[in-house]
């Protein structure tokens, strides 16, 4: 990232929120690098999807799915062995009726 960790989670926030989300940390990580995981909500559908960023063989940042279950309490599970496994990581959960990820950069999958 070339901003810090906790700016560019901010910047996430304030984009959902000025397109109508709600946008919370559920777990915070390190300010500076840690690595971010976005849980989105879509209640009205009663899904949900996890995104973690990665890295391309090219060296472009992109977000992928690193669970393919839209079971919430799947993603959960996928989060807290993420946090245990790396205790810097973020996990940033937004809530949208129509289930948008507000990521600006590539979304692989």
């Amino acid at each position: 990232m070339l901003l810090s960790t906790d700016i560019w989670v901010g910047a996430l926030i304030r984009r959902a929120e000025l397109g109508g989300a709600f946008a919370m940390v559920a777990r915070k990580g390190d300010p500076r690098a840690g690595a971010v995981l976005v849980k989105v909500v879509d209640r009205k559908a009663g899904t949900a999807k996890l995104f973690s960023e990665a890295t391309r063989g090219d060296g472009e940042r992109v977000w992928m799915q690193p669970v393919r279950s839209e079971f919430e309490p799947d993603l959960d599970a996928y989060a807290e062995r993420a946090a245990r496994i790396d205790p810097d990581v973020w996990v940033v959960e937004i809530e949208d009726r129509e289930g948008r990820h507000f990521l600006t950069e590539a979304v692989e999958g």
